[in-house]
């Protein structure tokens, strides 16, 4: 089972996040992002989506 999402720390979570978006600004598609993002940060994809979640409603960098 993997660790819920809000204990990963704050800063992983936002460099997750910026990892993702980067990936989808740079042609990944949303899924294959996810899967991407989550293989190189050892978490799972519902924990990368709950990160895509978090990033957005806070406008976590690069949304500023």
């Amino acid at each position: 089972m993997s660790e819920p999402t809000s204990e990963i720390p704050l800063e992983q979570r936002q460099i997750i996040f910026k990892a993702l978006v980067e990936a989808q600004d740079g042609g990944m598609g949303v899924a294959a992002s996810r899967a991407a993002v989550a293989k190189q940060y050892g978490v799972t994809e519902d924990q990368v989506r709950d990160v895509e979640k978090e990033g957005s409603a806070n406008l976590w960098p690069p949304l500023e």
